[in-house]
């Protein structure tokens, strides 16, 4: 099973708070693990001119607002761009499924500070992380829907609302969702 590309939907008895009511895009799924980064958890206060201040970016008028988000509890310090497809970075872009690009070098922050770069992005300090079969486990035990990803969903500046409209997307309304998993 390769999930890459692919969404994952918190159900409402994930026993992990960090995960509550969360919407992972995998990034990236082997047999020895995933990695993935949460999509509608912003990080109050943080802006991204800010971000690129500390960084000693210079923004041009021209920069647009990038949403700044917790992509995850694993190396939080640890920043990336999740973005569309229409730009890369020939050394420092990862493809991912589905018409995406992540990024970790400074060469997509000089662009967007500068009014370049992607057209959709969100920048992430953190990742999700999963060991060998761990993701797998969480998914046989209904801690996870699977969705398909869409850029409308990704991208939306709408964070609250990303989890209940990704069940939606699925033909599910979250109020028949039982806190409690089981198998018939």
């Amino acid at each position: 099973m390769d999930l890459s590309g692919k969404i994952l939907i918190a159900m409402p008895a994930m026993g992990d708070t960090r995960f509550e009511k969360s919407v992972i895009l995998i990034c990236s799924h082997s047999a020895e693990g995933a990695m993935g980064l949460i999509l509608n958890k912003p990080l109050p206060g943080l802006k991204f001119s800010e971000l690129l201040r500390q960084l000693k970016f210079t923004e041009e008028g021209s920069a647009r607002p990038v949403p700044v988000q917790f992509g995850g509890p694993v190396e939080t310090g640890r920043g990336f761009v999740l973005h569309s497809d229409d730009w890369q970075d020939p050394d420092g872009t990862m493809p991912v499924e589905g018409g995406y690009g992540l990024t970790t070098t400074q060469s997509v922050l000089s662009e967007l500070a500068a009014g370049r770069g992607p057209q959709q992005a969100l920048m992430l300090l953190g990742y999700a992380g999963w060991g060998e079969g761990q993701l797998e486990g969480e998914i046989a035990r209904s801690d996870w829907l699977v969705g398909e990803a869409a850029p409308d969903l990704i991208f939306s500046a709408a964070d609250a609302g990303k989890w209940t409209r990704a069940l939606a997307a699925m033909g599910i309304d979250p109020l028949v969702l039982s806190a409690s998993g089981g198998r018939a």
